[in-house]
């Protein structure tokens, strides 16, 4: 993960770069910290993380102060209607020059092949095209095996295991999914410090009992067992993945030592 924050980090870096070259001004993004990547998982089992995080709700809102008034945000808005379109060309290329690949699930998904970030991607990657393919097949694995992993037997009796612990904690909830499902609701109404306390309290003690029962560990396991057989049929997209994050990173270091 410090890995991809690096890289990330300069891709930033020449994007802003690129945007300056053309007259504009532009701002550093925000890299997301190795707790943020934390959030989002299936089942939360790190007793200390969700102390500090509960289900990760200082990052999204973070985020989404960020979406509301970071001066990237704010910025072209304050442009007029022409400059604001070179703006947004200059940053993301024009919606009618893309790149495509379509998903091992189905479906396609397209990204500009102009513009200051597939700029910065191609310097960093080498290729947009082939990074491009490779990152978004890779990546797009999880619909193909997820079904997979909940119905292996492992998995349900780690459910249903969880469940059973924390009904006894006095949180009734037949899995990670139902929980996730019902705090937002649950939690409607609250402000964001009450919001935050009660999610903490609830984020603890579905790790513990995660913990507990080892669902996490038997997720992450069985992750592990159903996502290699779709790595080796997808070889040459997974090769070429891992082979141009490493010319990333390098690339990366060097812009930072430069």
């Amino acid at each position: 993960m410090p890995e991809e924050m690096e890289v990330e980090y300069a891709e930033h870096t020449l994007v802003k770069e690129c945007m300056e070259s053309k007259g504009f001004k532009y701002w550093m993004g925000t890299v997301a910290s190795v707790d943020a990547r934390e959030a989002g998982r299936y089942v939360i089992d790190d007793v200390a993380w969700a102390k500090k995080y509960g289900y990760g709700r200082p990052f999204d809102e973070a985020a989404e102060k960020d979406r509301r008034e970071h001066p990237n945000v704010r910025y072209p808005n304050d442009l007029s209607r022409k400059d604001r379109i070179r703006y947004n060309t200059a940053l993301n290329g024009a919606y009618n020059d893309v790149l495509s690949v379509d998903l091992p699930a189905g479906g396609t998904i397209e990204t500009p092949r102009a513009g200051c970030w597939a700029e910065a991607q191609t310097e960093l990657y080498g290729d947009l095209k082939s990074w491009f393919e490779a990152k978004k097949t890779v990546t797009s694995l999880t619909p193909l095996y997820v079904p997979d992993i909940l119905a292996d037997k492992r998995m349900k009796n780690a459910v249903s295991a969880w469940s059973h612990c924390m009904k006894k904690a006095g949180r009734p909830f037949a899995s990670p999914d139902e929980l996730r499902e019902k705090r937002i609701t649950l939690t409607t109404g609250m402000s964001s410090s009450e919001a935050r306390k009660f999610e903490v309290d609830l984020a603890v003690t579905e790790a513990t009992c995660a913990a507990q029962t080892s669902l996490g560990k038997t997720a992450r396991t069985l992750e592990r067992a159903y996502l290699a057989p779709l790595l080796k049929k997808y070889g040459k997209e997974n090769v070429s993945y891992q082979r141009m994050r490493l010319t990333a990173l390098s690339r990366a270091q060097d812009l930072d030592s430069g």
